[in-house]
């Protein structure tokens, strides 16, 4: 009995950690297309985090997201959260910082192409 307790535990547990990440990415601009820069073809899953498959320690970019409310707004938008020169915003294709997560409508207001980690220097980068 004490082996089913701690197994279901288990499950409830990942599926909370899975269920809470998958939220996150859609707080921020074009969070599941972040590519991989040591991999064109791969999207990063784990954005906030210095795992790019998510969970454990945060990178700077996670870091200011959580103390921002874990809200995406003019704020987190202007900072450079990797100082590599090019704000959260042009980094995820929220350039002018007009886009909200609970609102569809302002999908136009994003680009698609060139995303890259908001969290990850694009020129230090050690695959």
């Amino acid at each position: 009995m004490e082996k089913l307790l701690c197994y279901t535990l288990f499950l409830l547990g990942v599926f909370y950690e899975l269920n809470c990440f998958q939220t996150y990415v859609t707080l921020i601009p074009n969070g599941s297309n972040v590519t991989d820069p040591c991999n064109a073809d791969k999207t990063i899953s784990g954005v906030g985090h210095l795992n790019s498959n998510g969970g454990g320690d945060r990178n700077q970019f996670g870091l200011d997201f959580a103390s921002n409310d874990r809200v995406w707004n003019s704020t987190l938008c202007n900072m450079d959260s990797d100082n590599d020169g090019i704000t959260n915003g042009a980094e995820l294709g929220d350039v002018n910082c007009l886009w909200v997560a609970s609102d569809a409508t302002t999908d136009q207001y994003l680009t698609y192409t060139g995303i890259t980690h908001p969290g990850m220097d694009q020129n230090n980068v050690q695959c």
